[in-house]
């Protein structure tokens, strides 16, 4: 009984007493001497706008996206962007998506235009891509919410 109740005092005490300091290597500790000194993360500075229910200012319908089903909004979405796109050529389609408030990057083998916004704790992504020299673009809608297991 009185060995454990030493080792149990004993175990204790070295709880209680601070670690020892690391070694030097001559230069002060950045996390101590410099806490909350550290820049902010980079940002990209933009943010894109929620595209609007219904018809945007390019003339694209994004129909009633807060209140759709989202597969089967994605499905009426992606055939109202290859209906605008028929018969068009890759810059005339990248110039429209970019009217309707779509991000492009081109790569060489092919274009992808974007809308991500974060609404009511759901991430919304808007996206069509164009595969090589194709006027048919791959369009869709992705949601996911926080705390959608829950």
């Amino acid at each position: 009984m009185r060995r454990a109740l030493a080792l149990t005092v004993l175990a204790l005490a070295a709880c209680a007493t601070e670690p020892a300091p690391a070694p030097s290597s001559g230069a002060p500790n950045p996390f101590v001497a410099n806490r909350g000194t550290a820049p902010p993360p980079p940002s990209s500075g933009t943010r894109d706008a929620a595209p609007p229910e219904g018809v945007a200012a390019g003339g694209l319908d994004f129909g009633a996206w807060r209140s759709a089903e989202p597969g089967a909004y994605e499905t009426a979405f992606a055939e109202r962007v290859r209906a605008r796109a028929a018969g068009r050529e890759r810059a005339q389609v990248r110039a429209d998506l970019e009217r309707n408030g779509f991000r492009c990057a081109e790569g060489e083998a092919q274009m992808e235009c974007r809308i991500e916004i974060m609404e009511s704790q759901c991430a919304r992504d808007w996206y069509v891509v164009v595969d090589g020299a194709a006027n048919s673009p791959h369009a869709g809608y992705d949601v996911m919410c926080l705390g959608a297991g829950s």
